[in-house]
């Protein structure tokens, strides 16, 4: 019996190992499967973008096969001369990151739906841009040049109840002015016209900027309607105020006092002397434009 059973147990160890291999044959094929997955975009910059789809073959696939292939495509696009790769993850593929951070990649940044994993193959420290260093908050000052009233509110829910500038962060694709605009009439129903930036205030490590930079910038709007209707849940109070009043008001925030103050500079000895304006011009990419912000130049400039 000792000799069958030594056959019976030789055996099994052959359909295992037999089973290994094809199983590793297997997950070769899945992942030579995946070629067409992970070949990605080439960006301007020398680097590789890969966007996980859902559906398909990644659907089926295990992390082990996933961090086969995105091996084989590493190899490859090393081979190309590629300096980095940006792997965008759906967020219901993120089983997927376990395996991309085991072969190097880190975390750049994150959105609702998705994370963006990077890999630097390029020679030295990554040279990869930083995320989401700052954030843009904009106010609006509306000026009625005629009565001399500027619009204020107090915030709710604050420890001290100090008169500021309607605003807000500026949401992904909008324009300065227009933040500054949407700001005032969704907190105090107020519409208005951009006319110029005033200040910009630059500030670091921001507890409610999750630590990062912050860029808060001040507009100069001009009111197109006078009837306040106050958002209570975000104001304790909407009020239209002498602008002389504000800048002698000691309840107010250093900067709306500094800006108030250039606002009653403005009205005396002119708005060219504090505005910043806004001129669109075309970019360097085909079909794209920008805004550029300046003090205006005069009609007859030296050259």
């Amino acid at each position: 019996m000792r000799p069958v059973r030594r056959c019976w147990r030789a055996a099994l160890v052959w359909a295992r190992a037999r089973g290994a291999a094809l199983g590793t044959t297997a997950e070769r094929r899945r992942a030579s499967g995946l070629s067409g997955e992970l070949r990605g975009e080439p960006d301007k910059f020398g680097g590789v973008s890969v966007r996980l789809a859902r559906g398909g073959a990644l659907d089926r696939l295990d992390d082990a096969a996933f961090r086969s292939a995105l091996r084989a495509a590493i190899h490859e696009w090393q081979s190309e001369g590629k300096i980095a790769v940006w792997l965008h993850i759906p967020i219901l593929q993120s089983r997927f990151i376990a395996p991309a951070a085991s072969l190097g990649f880190r975390f750049h940044h994150a959105e609702s739906d998705s994370s963006t994993l990077t890999l630097w193959l390029g020679e030295g420290p990554s040279r990869l841009p930083a995320y989401a260093t700052h954030q843009v908050g904009v106010a609006g000052a509306v000026f009625d040049e005629s009565t001399r009233k500027i619009l204020v509110v107090q915030d709710r829910n604050k420890m001290k109840n100090m008169w500021k500038f309607p605003g807000g962060l500026s949401e992904p694709g909008e324009d300065i002015g227009d933040t500054a605009v949407r700001e005032v009439f969704e907190e105090t129903g107020i519409k208005s016209e951009f006319r110029s930036l005033l200040s910009i205030r630059q500030q670091h490590s921001l507890p409610t900027a999750f630590g990062k930079s912050d860029m808060y910038i001040i507009c100069r709007l001009q009111p197109h309607s006078f009837t306040i209707n106050c958002c209570p849940q975000e104001c304790l109070r909407c009020e239209w105020v002498d602008l002389v009043d504000l800048v002698r008001a000691g309840n107010t925030t250093p900067i709306t006092s500094r800006v108030a103050r250039l606002l009653l500079y403005g009205h005396r000895e002119g708005f060219d002397k504090v505005d910043l304006t806004v001129e669109e011009l075309p970019a360097a990419s085909t079909g794209l434009l920008y805004k550029l912000y300046h003090r205006e130049l005069p009609e007859k400039c030296a050259l």
